[in-house]
């Protein structure tokens, strides 16, 4: 975080703070103590994107060409701006949606369901590669691996869609956004218990999006915070006093080091999480972690998709770890290589400091022998600082975001 940036999330953790002095003393509960300070600061205080300006892709850009910029800018999303929209265009007409790797994996295993390179599971319960129904022993066999890739990578399809082309794609993306008049339990509320990931920040009746607010921007903001009585009076808690994990082992998905890696990527989209963590061949015990956004190095780095065997997901951890060491660059390395785990009885605040450290968007929990037993959330632990008031949105959601889904 640069100087200018950070010393604006403290400016904003200060004002938190002072509004924290004023209402610490009323016979309130805690979660509601907060409210009334997020309530009375506005948007307009949330510093600006790390990179001084807000990431966009237009319309009429490729596929492959949207990947690298997320990539090159390590983002997860970015707004698409529709190139055929007038010049003086308000926001509404001018923004498609929000594309995102998680949208690109669905696209991604789309085209490898009509190429035959893996399995889609048909109503008679069999898997239809390629057209024709297969017995569950050769399902592995269906996996193409490296050579999916290739292909794809190097064909017209992959060369010539345009985002614009997919957008329909993008069901679980809307475009959200907020004002900087709207105050911050307003954010709070949005990218925690409304599942949105994204808020992009815009003026009614201007055609530019001012900010690009995500979860990670307010990991960070929280892990500035840490020394402030108002952060403290949760933060200190444990994770299992403030009800996290939610998730138990029993209900966590997980993949097998030697299953195939689209497979996982696969299974990520049929359950809908955004990562998954890797267990040894038979057990829980962790070894790593798969995310969407990892689809990333399948399409842009050659050496892990040119390979003739079956790539598997221990294959593509080593792979991609050697990739990383070679660029030597951290940031990235804390993406994928490493599994990061807590406890159940560790402080809510040393949990939020590795998201943040990490540049990660969940924490395994993990037992003394190293093994799985839940996860915790940016999302989870965003949401324990604000309880949202009854009917508090209204019609908020009306004409912006029909797909939105529901906070419950």
């Amino acid at each position: 975080m640069d100087i200018r940036r950070k010393k604006l999330v403290k400016q904003l953790s200060v004002r938190v703070e002072e509004l924290w002095e004023s209402v610490s003393s009323l016979p309130l509960p805690e979660e509601e103590k907060l409210n009334a300070c997020f309530e009375k600061i506005p948007v307009s205080l949330f510093p600006p994107t790390e990179h001084g300006e807000v990431i966009e892709v237009t319309s009429d850009t490729s596929l492959g060409e949207a990947i690298h910029t997320l990539s090159k800018y390590q983002i997860l999303s970015a707004p698409v701006r529709d190139v055929d929209a007038p010049e003086d265009a308000s926001w509404m007409d001018k923004y498609l949606g929000v594309i995102e790797f998680e949208g690109i994996v669905h696209w991604v295993l789309h085209q490898a369901e009509i190429l035959g390179a893996i399995p889609r599971v048909t109503d008679s319960g069999v898997a239809a590669v390629g057209g024709a129904t297969t017995p569950d022993a050769t399902i592995a066999k269906a996996f193409a691996g490296g050579e999916f890739f290739e292909e794809l990578i190097s064909s017209d399809l992959y060369k010539n869609t345009k985002v614009k082309d997919i957008a329909g794609s993008f069901r679980w993306a809307p475009f959200v956004p907020i004002q900087n008049s709207d105050n911050l339990l307003t954010l709070l509320l949005l990218l925690s218990k409304y599942r949105v990931k994204n808020l992009p920040v815009v003026e009614s009746g201007e055609g530019r999006i001012e900010n690009f607010i995500t979860q990670s921007a307010v990991i960070r903001m929280l892990s500035e915070c840490i020394d402030f009585p108002w952060f403290e009076s949760l933060g200190a808690k444990p994770l299992s006093e403030i009800g996290l994990p939610r998730m138990k082992h029993d209900k966590l998905v997980k993949v097998e080091e030697d299953q195939p890696i689209l497979e996982a990527f696969q299974l990520m989209q049929k359950k809908s999480v955004d990562a998954v963590p890797v267990v040894a061949k038979g057990g829980i015990h962790l070894v790593g972690n798969i995310s969407m956004r990892d689809i990333e190095f399948l399409l842009v780095v050659p050496e892990i998709y040119k390979t003739d065997r079956l790539l598997t997901v221990k294959d593509f951890l080593d792979i991609t770890e050697n990739h990383l060491k070679k660029s030597a660059n951290d940031k990235d390395q804390s993406f994928l290589t490493h599994v990061v785990t807590c406890t159940e009885q560790e402080a809510t605040r040393d949990v939020i400091l590795k998201l943040n450290k990490y540049h990660i968007h969940r924490v395994y929990v993990a037992n003394e022998e190293g093994n799985a037993v839940g996860v915790v959330t940016m999302r989870e632990l965003i949401s324990k600082f604000v309880k949202e008031p009854v009917d508090y949105f209204g019609e908020f959601f009306l004409g912006w975001a029909p797909s939105c889904p529901s906070p419950h």
